[in-house]
């Protein structure tokens, strides 16, 4: 007898069948009464149909553990098979793995707030300086929904405000001149997902980056949805963003309010919207300081002295 398996596309195919298939040689040789052929996400697999059921039983245990831990390996493979918990990366404060079983976590008080608001909140406002770990947090949220299905995209977002830079200066097409401002999320992203799945991923629409100005006319449903650098947006720009949310949905947004880069007349939406929405039930404000910052330890020590010298009066000033 034979039948065909075929695994769940979120899972990638590099990852769990492992360097030169030694995964999948693994899982045959723990079944031995049966055969097995694997090309991409199909597995034909023949034999008894007891000894069949034995090795889809194991075969979706270890599936389920790569795509949820990004990694897989011969000694997570038997102690799987055997109905043992792989050690190592249960953690109260663990979001995800992301790729080779890096483990993305809730690494201040902060990022496990905003892990804990996610929960209760559908739109939630992150603020705090840079190196805080807010985008970096609020991504690896994101991720953890798709992984799960809880949601069916991911929609990140940033203000394409020119800090110094003009635009029309930049080299390439509209895509080649927005691309710098979002690189950060790219870097984010790449810390989560397999290159290949990500690739995949964005082809397919299931993950999408783009400049605010594209979430116009939008409604967006069964999606995580995040806006970066939010401080850079216009009272009208936020609104509009935060009225896409659609069924489904959850939105964060993200901004450090002492890097605003609008015309000095003009108000940060960011600013603004927390001012009117913080206290609506639904929403939750967690607010990031120095003391969140994950970045080198020097960084904290810039922030609170640009901090400490704007609350003071310059004599040159005056």
């Amino acid at each position: 007898m034979e039948r065909f398996i075929t695994l769940n596309e979120q899972l990638d195919t590099a990852t769990f069948y492992g360097v030169n298939n030694q995964n999948i040689l693994c899982l045959k040789n723990q079944h031995p009464d049966v055969r097995v052929v694997a090309r991409g996400y199909q597995l034909k697999v023949s034999g008894a149909e007891e000894a069949m059921q034995r090795f889809e039983h194991s075969l979706r245990l270890c599936e389920d553990f790569c795509i949820r831990h990004n990694v897989l390996g011969e000694q997570q493979i038997l102690q799987l098979i055997h109905g043992e918990h792989p050690q190592g990366f249960q953690q109260d404060n663990l979001i995800l793995h992301g790729v080779n079983g890096k483990h993305i976590l809730a690494r201040s008080k902060n990022q496990q707030r905003l892990v804990e608001e996610y929960e209760d909140c559908d739109m939630l406002f992150a603020v705090g300086p840079a190196g805080s770990g807010k985008t970096y947090t609020a991504i690896a949220l994101a991720v953890r929904a798709l992984k799960n299905r809880e949601v069916k995209r991911i929609i990140l977002s940033r203000p394409a405000v020119e800090a110094g830079e003009k635009l029309g200066f930049l080299p390439g097409d509209m895509k080649d001149k927005i691309d710098p401002y979002l690189q950060p999320l790219y870097d984010a992203l790449q810390d989560m997902i397999p290159g290949a799945k990500l690739t995949e991923y964005m082809e397919r629409g299931v993950i999408q980056i783009a400049p605010l100005a594209f979430m116009r006319g939008r409604t967006l449903s069964d999606a995580v949805v995040i806006l970066d650098e939010a401080q850079n947006t216009t009272r009208a720009q936020l609104k509009m963003f935060l009225t896409r949310l659609g069924i489904g949905g959850k939105m964060i947004v993200t901004g450090d309010l002492t890097q605003i880069d609008l015309p000095s007349s003009e108000k940060s939406g960011l600013r603004d919207a927390i001012e009117r929405l913080g206290k609506i039930r639904g929403v939750a404000v967690v607010t990031f300081n120095e003391k969140d910052i994950v970045r080198h330890p020097l960084v904290s020590r810039i922030v609170k002295a640009y901090e400490n010298k704007e609350t003071t009066t310059d004599p040159k000033t005056e």
